[in-house]
């Protein structure tokens, strides 16, 4: 038996946890890293979310993988390279650590971008957050401790979302901020 899904309100400490790590990340990840951005439905002011900060990397090349894994494993995340998502490479936080998402993902491809454009519309669109949330803590409430059954249920409204996003971008010629760290 898995652990239920738990879809807490938001908490305006996210933000500064995020911040924390992010520096650590920058320190010691310098030029390797060409972003470095908290996303996620933590990175949304005001949405319920998994209280689990999710981190994107981004890099010039996923080559040499010891430019940014050592590193990261250095300030003890680990790697898990039997992640089936091949646009990325995957670390999670160490054992007995707070649950940390780190996303590794090459700069300017499609997988880079869109988790920037998700969070970026839903920061811009309050009623899309909300309806998000209501959606979310429904998915989870009939998915138990199923945690694929969770995201598969969810995934429709994401892509839905999704479609407002690139018609919102389109119209307004958004790119990424900053990176956040």
């Amino acid at each position: 038996m898995g652990d239920p899904v738990e879809i807490v309100d938001y908490d305006p400490a996210w933000p500064a946890q995020f911040a924390t790590l992010g520096g650590v990340l920058r320190e010691v990840l310098g030029d390797a890293a060409a972003r470095i951005d908290h996303i996620g439905s933590t990175s949304v002011p005001g949405l319920a979310a998994k209280p689990v900060i999710d981190v994107q990397i981004s890099v010039r090349s996923f080559e040499p993988l010891d430019a940014f894994k050592a590193p990261l494993e250095g300030v003890g995340l680990v790697h898990r390279p039997d992640n089936p998502e091949l646009t990325k490479r995957y670390f999670r936080e160490a054992p007995g650590s707070r649950r940390t998402h780190v996303h590794v993902r090459e700069a300017g491809t499609f997988s880079q971008q869109l988790p920037l454009l998700f969070r970026d519309y839903l920061r811009a669109h309050p009623a899309a957050a909300s309806e998000f949330a209501d959606v979310k803590r429904r998915c989870a409430a009939e998915s138990g401790d199923a945690r694929q059954k969770y995201v598969a249920a969810k995934e429709p409204f994401v892509w839905d979302i999704l479609r407002q996003a690139d018609a919102w971008a389109q119209g307004i010629g958004w790119r990424p901020g900053p990176s956040d760290a």
